[in-house]
C-alpha cells in the first residue's frame, strides 16, 4: 500500500501530448487561461451566498477577518501546490504528488477525496445557479427552485450542457470560462465601488460581536470538533465565531487546485502553473475582502439576507437596479464554477484510471478533441443526477473538509519530495521550507477541526466507501502491482510507427 510511483514515470506521462497517439492531453493553455480557470472556479457560491450566512449566524462584520484568514491559509497551500505543479506538471495534481511521495494508499485517499470535493461542489453550485436564474427570469420554482421541487430541471440542464463543453475541448472551456470571468470580476469590482457609497460606520460596530451561547440544536454533532474535543460550551460570534466562519467560508476558496490539474495541457507548465495558482488566490482574496466589507457595511449584520445577501443589501438601500446586476454576475459566476469543476473531475479521474486504480479503459483520450471523454462523460452524468435530485446546499462543509484534507497532503509532500529527490528541477520553491509547508498543513488541519462533528462523520463514510473500492479492485489491479510499464500508450493499441 505504501509503494510509490517513480518520478520518471510521472514526467514521462506528463510529457505525452497526444499528438502521436500516445495517452496524453493536448497542450493549449497559457498563464492567462490558467488564471481564468482559477478565478472561474473560486469566485462563485462562496461570495454570493456564504458571506451573508456566516456574517449573520457566526461572525458579524468579523466575517471580513474570516475571509482574510481563509485566504492566507489558501495562499500557503497554493505556494505548496505551485512548487509541486511546476516541478511535476501532471493531470492528477495532489493525487499524483501523493503517489510519488507518500505511497499508493495515500494517493488513493486524496484522489477519492478530490472527486468528492469537485462532484459535490459542482452539484451544489448547479442548484444555486438554477435558483438565481429562476429569480432573475421569474421561472417556476417547482422546476428551478431549492424548496418544494422534486427534480431540479435547471440544475440538470446546466450540468449536461457544460459537460458537453468540457468534453469537446479544454481550449473551448477556457474561452467560455475567460468570458464569464470578465463579467463576474467586473461586477465584483462594481459591488465594491458602488457599495462604498452606502456603507455606514454604525453597521461595522462592534466589528467582532461578543461571544454568546449557540442556539438550541447547535450542540452535539452540529458543533465544531474543537468545541467537542475540549468540552467547550457551544457558542457563536467572538473570535471563536470568526474562526468557525473561516472554516466554512474556506469553501469560497476551494477549487483553485483545479489549476494544478491542467499541468499536462499547459504550454509552459514550469512557469505558467505558478503564475496561475498564485494569481488566482491573490485576485480572489482581494475581491472577497472588498465585497464582504461592503456587504456588512451596507446593512446591519442581523438583517443580512441568507439567500441572496448582496442583491438584497442593494435593495435595502434603494438600489434595486444594482441587485439585478448582482444576480447576472451570480449566474455568470456559478456557470464558470460548474464548468471548471467538471473539467477538473475529468482530469483527476483520468490520472487515477491511467494508473489502473480504476479500470484503465475509462481513461481513453478522444482522437479529435484530445480530452478524456469517457471519464468526463461518466462524471457529468453523476453530477447531473446529484444536482437534480438531492438538496446539497447543506453539504458545503463537506466540500471544505475535502479540500482542506487535500491541502494537508500537498503541504506535507513538499518537504518529503525535496528530501527524496533533491536533484529534481524546481522552477518555483516554497520559501522557508520545511517550516512554511508545515505551517500550511497545521493551518489547514486547524480549520478542519473547526468544522462540525457531523461533517467529519459524513467525510468518514465517504472515505470508508473509497477504502472498499481500493481494497476490492485498485490494490491488486493497478499498474505498479502488476509491474506494468508507464501508461503512455492507449490500451490495446499498437504504438504508431514513424
Amino acid at each position: 500500500m505504501l509503494r510509490t510511483k517513480p518520478i520518471k514515470d510521472v514526467i514521462a506521462q506528463s510529457e505525452a501530448d497526444g499528438s502521436d497517439g500516445r495517452l496524453g492531453l493536448k497542450r493549449h493553455l497559457r498563464a492567462r487561461d490558467l488564471t481564468g480557470f482559477g478565478i472561474g472556479i473560486v469566485i462563485g457560491t462562496g461570495i454570493f451566498t456564504l458571506t451573508g450566512i456566516e456574517a449573520r449566524d457566526s461572525a458579524g462584520p468579523g466575517v471580513v477577518v474570516s475571509f482574510a484568514i481563509a485566504g492566507v491559509v489558501a495562499l500557503l497551500a497554493a505556494l505548496c501546490y505551485a512548487e509541486l505543479a511546476s516541478s511535476v506538471p501532471t493531470a492528477g495534481s495532489a493525487y499524483t504528488y501523493a503517489y510519488a511521495t507518500m505511497g499508493e494508499v495515500v494517493a488513493w485517499i486524496i484522489g477519492w477525496d478530490l472527486l468528492l470535493e469537485f462532484a459535490l461542489g459542482a452539484a451544489v453550485v448547479a442548484r444555486g445557479w438554477s435558483g438565481y436564474l429562476a429569480e432573475l427570469l421569474g421561472l417556476p420554482t417547482a422546476w428551478f427552485g431549492e424548496e418544494g421541487s422534486i427534480v431540479n430541471v435547471g440544475a440538470i440542464g446546466i450540468v449536461l450542457l457544460l459537460g458537453v463543453v468540457a468534453i469537446v475541448g479544454v481550449r473551448e472551456s477556457a474561452r467560455v470560462t475567460n468570458l464569464l470571468v470578465v463579467v463576474k470580476v467586473a461586477i465584483c469590482v462594481f459591488i465594491v465601488a458602488a457599495g462604498l457609497f452606502f456603507v455606514k460606520a454604525a453597521n461595522l460596530t462592534p466589528f467582532i460581536p461578543s461571544s454568546q451561547p449557540a442556539d438550541a440544536g447547535e450542540d452535539g454533532i452540529k458543533q465544531p470538533v474543537t468545541q467537542a474535543l475540549f468540552g467547550l460550551e457551544p457558542s457563536v460570534f467572538g473570535f471563536v465565531g470568526v474562526l468557525s466562519a473561516a472554516a466554512v467560508v474556506f469553501f469560497a476558496y476551494t477549487g483553485f487546485e483545479a489549476v494544478a490539474n491542467l499541468g499536462e495541457e499547459t504550454r509552459r507548465p514550469k512557469r505558467d502553473l505558478t503564475l496561475g495558482l498564485i494569481g488566482t488566490l491573490l485576485i480572489s482574496t482581494v475581491l472577497y475582502i472588498g465585497v464582504s466589507l461592503v456587504l456588512v457595511g451596507m446593512v446591519p449584520y442581523t438583517e443580512i439576507d441568507r439567500g441572496a445577501p448582496i442583491a438584497a443589501a442593494f435593495n435595502a438601500v434603494g438600489a434595486g437596479w444594482a441587485g439585478v446586476l448582482v444576480s447576472i454576475a451570480a449566474v455568470a459566476g456559478l456557470t464558470s464554477v460548474i464548468l471548471v469543476d467538471l473539467v477538473a473531475m475529468g482530469r483527476i479521474g483520468f490520472a487515477i484510471s491511467r494508473d489502473g486504480l480504476i479500470p484503465p479503459a475509462v481513461a481513453r483520450i478522444h482522437p479529435r478533441w484530445g480530452t478524456p471523454y469517457r471519464i468526463s462523460g461518466v462524471m457529468t452524468v453523476a453530477v447531473a443526477l446529484l444536482a437534480g435530485f438531492l438538496p446539497l446546499s447543506a453539504l458545503a462543509d463537506l466540500v471544505s473538509i475535502g479540500a482542506l484534507c487535500a491541502f494537508v497532503i500537498v503541504s506535507i509532500a513538499v518537504p518529503i519530495l525535496r528530501r527524496r529527490r533533491p536533484d529534481l528541477e524546481r522552477p518555483f520553491k516554497v520559501p522557508f521550507s520545511p517550516v512554511l509547508p508545515l505551517v500550511s498543513a497545521l493551518a489547514c488541519l486547524y480549520l478542519m477541526l473547526n468544522l462540525s462533528v457531523e461533517t467529519w462523520i459524513r467525510f468518514g463514510v465517504w472515505m470508508a466507501l473509497g477504502a472498499l473500492i481500493y481494497l476490492g479492485y485498485g490494490y491488486r489491479r493497478n499498474r505498479l502491482a502488476r509491474h506494468e510499464p508507464v501508461a503512455t500508450e492507449p490500451a490495446g493499441e499498437p504504438t504508431p510507427t514513424p
